[in-house]
């Protein structure tokens, strides 16, 4: 089957803060996710598939249904972690990042997958079938309209999304399998918001809309015309700039480990949370988080007042509280006034 060309990631024009969340999501899994609201036609669906492109091929355990890692054994499957322990040698292929999609009709049991209740009683072993979040193991999983899912499915893979694990049971049969994916989700306000409870767990939000530049917005045109005239030559074109990326995302996952933070800038962090009267500490967690991923994808090693003030613009709006048919007002002067002092 021939392969489908993806429009690349360095050609969509504008739409800074979209990308930059993505690409911090990217280089940290453990960032809880991005939430994308905005009108439609703004790149949202094209960003979030041209994504799996800017990553290197990875290696991964043949005929494994959860693609694990072969030298990671903190986070492989039951028959992957006996193999291990055993020794035995695990046969390994390259394989890429995919993007799996996750429908809205979806239901509970699509996405967590089933166990074999008879077989289990019959010959005393588990038969599990993998679900959606099997498939999402170590991959991106991509919620379009994730506004129109069912809550329990979006409790579900929020859970499985902060956990890495996924666990299913049924009628006092139990079976965990790894489920770490960066999960992106994708709405149209206009059709309805998530409940606050759901806002606040995904780690980033974005908003975007239109290019309102008329430059802009003749790149744009100007970018799909060329690109659906001639997909590979447009993609060929854009490979240098691909690459220049592929290999700054690769750099900040290796300084991401070393990523310090000064006590000073962690108390400013929570005086800025108490003061914007965020719930619980969430909002603090993925703010230190963010920051450190925004450090390493510039090349350092220690979180600035700048990191902090660029993170907080994608970790806080959301989850600050908020009245019935009341609009977010986020208080930016307030933010770089404490970050600042």
């Amino acid at each position: 089957m021939k392969k489908t060309i993806v429009y690349p990631f360095t050609a969509i024009v504008g739409q800074e803060n979209m990308k930059k969340a993505l690409l911090l999501n990217i280089t940290n899994p453990a960032l809880g996710g991005v939430l994308i609201k905005g009108e439609k036609g703004t790149a949202k669906s094209t960003a979030v598939r041209a994504l799996a492109d800017l990553l290197p091929l990875r290696d991964e355990v043949k005929g494994c249904s959860f693609g694990c890692d072969p030298k990671d054994k903190a986070k492989a499957c039951n028959d992957c972690l006996d193999k291990m322990e055993n020794n035995s040698e695990l046969p390994v292929i390259k394989g890429k990042m995919k993007v799996i999609d996750l429908p809205v009709s979806a239901t509970e049991d699509r996405v967590v997958g089933t166990l074999d209740i008879e077989y289990a009683i019959k010959y005393g072993k588990k038969k599990f079938e993998p679900g959606i979040l099997a498939e999402a193991n170590r991959n991106i999983l991509y919620v379009d309209e994730v506004n129109l899912l069912e809550d329990s499915v979006v409790d579900i893979l929020l859970d499985s999304a902060a956990m890495g694990i996924n666990t299913i049971e049924r009628e006092g049969i139990s079976y965990s399998h790894p489920a770490r994916f960066v999960l992106i989700g994708t709405m149209n306000p206009e059709e309805g918001d998530l409940r606050p409870q759901l806002l606040d767990r995904f780690g980033l939000v974005v908003d975007v809309v239109g290019e309102k530049s008329i430059e802009k917005r003749v790149e744009v045109i100007k970018n799909r015309l060329e690109f659906e005239e001639d997909r590979e030559a447009f993609v060929q074109k854009k490979e240098k700039d691909q690459e220049i990326l592929r290999n700054k995302i690769i750099k900040a996952k290796e300084i991401l480990p070393l990523v310090k933070v000064q006590e000073s800038l962690l108390i400013k962090v929570a005086k800025l949370c108490i003061e914007l009267k965020v719930d619980g500490h969430r909002a603090d967690i993925s703010l230190i988080k963010t920051a450190k991923t925004l450090a390493a994808f510039k090349g350092n090693e220690e979180v600035t007042v700048e990191d902090m003030i660029e993170a907080s613009s994608l970790v806080l709006p959301h989850r600050m509280r908020k009245k019935p048919f009341e609009k977010n007002t986020f208080d930016f002067d307030l933010v770089k006034k404490i970050m600042e002092e």
